[in-house]
């Protein structure tokens, strides 16, 4: 019975629907506990309290409210162990964490991969989180600090380049005032890291997801590199193919006492120039193909 392959799922972007509540995913949550808050969603709430902590106060009570930020694309565990360092950083924490919007990010770091509604989407289903805060600035400021009654702020001590040009280190300030709690980084995970293995296996990404029904526009690819891919995968397929029937002859015929040494040579040789005309043949529908393309844009351009 042949396989069909499965339909391609359609990834929303911060440019369709009516609103936010269209782009992120069904509200339908199978973990023990709902996820946590969005910041908006406290407003009817009453105020925390606004005195500072104090590390000798007799009362500890009050928890204790740290701030985390970032961009958070791709959401990984090195970004979740750097969230539950900040939660464990005092008996009693309420973790409040920022994240920086799609129009911020593009203009100081670059463009992310998953939309800032799906950033904030995966921060709030992190279990050390308390309290999403969406749109969050660049460079924190005491305004900041005092509107969301912060009293200490984590990240690596490592100094952040505050592309904004305010300072020289994006947590300069926090610094300064004695309120910069250290975490540590996880080493061998990052987002560009990630990224970086998706490229350095691109074609094998994209050929799966040619087969799984996206096409070649959804994907990106020019119409040349996808018929290359295509007769690479194909070349591939068939090397794999002629292998296995090489071992189930060499099987064969020692399961039999054969000793043909001599014809399996032959056969090896016939084998390795079928493949070397094989690849010549595609390589010239390659060619050609690039070719019948370049003279087609040559005869729109005349006109």
């Amino acid at each position: 019975m042949a396989i069909m392959p499965s339909p391609p799922r359609i990834r929303q972007t911060s440019t369709g629907g009516d609103g936010d509540d269209d782009l992120l995913p069904p509200t339908e949550h199978y973990s023990l506990e709902a996820p946590t808050t969005w910041y908006e969603s406290l407003s009817s709430l009453a105020a925390p309290a606004k005195e500072p902590y104090s590390s000798s106060s007799a009362s500890h009570d009050r928890p204790v409210r740290v701030y985390a930020d970032g961009i958070y694309d791709l959401f990984h565990f090195g970004h979740a162990r750097a969230l539950e360092q900040a939660k464990k950083l005092f008996p009693n924490t309420y973790l409040l964490v920022g994240c920086c919007s799609d129009e911020i990010t593009y203009t100081y770091k670059g463009k992310t991969v998953m939309t800032e509604a799906e950033r904030y989407e995966s921060l709030r289903h992190c279990k050390w989180v308390d309290e999403v805060i969406p749109d969050a600035p660049w460079v924190i400021t005491q305004e900041f600090i005092d509107k969301h009654n912060i009293d200490y702020v984590a990240h690596d001590s490592l100094p952040y380049a505050d592309a904004s040009g305010a300072g020289k280190d994006v947590y300069e300030f926090v610094k300064a005032i004695g309120k910069f709690k250290e975490t540590k980084r996880t080493d061998g995970i990052s987002t560009s890291d990630i990224i970086m293995r998706i490229v350095k296996d691109y074609n094998e990404y994209v050929m799966r997801n040619l087969a799984r029904g996206y096409t070649r526009k959804d994907l990106g690819v020019s119409y040349v590199k996808e018929k290359q891919l295509r007769v690479n995968m194909g070349i591939t397929k068939l090397r794999e193919k002629v292998k296995e029937h090489q071992e189930k002859l060499h099987t064969v015929a020692k399961t039999a006492g054969m000793h043909h040494s001599e014809w399996v040579e032959n056969a090896d040789r016939w084998v390795a120039g079928f493949l070397e005309k094989f690849e010549e043949g595609c390589h010239m529908m390659e060619t050609a193909i690039k070719d019948r393309i370049h003279e087609g844009l040559k005869r729109q351009s005349s006109k």
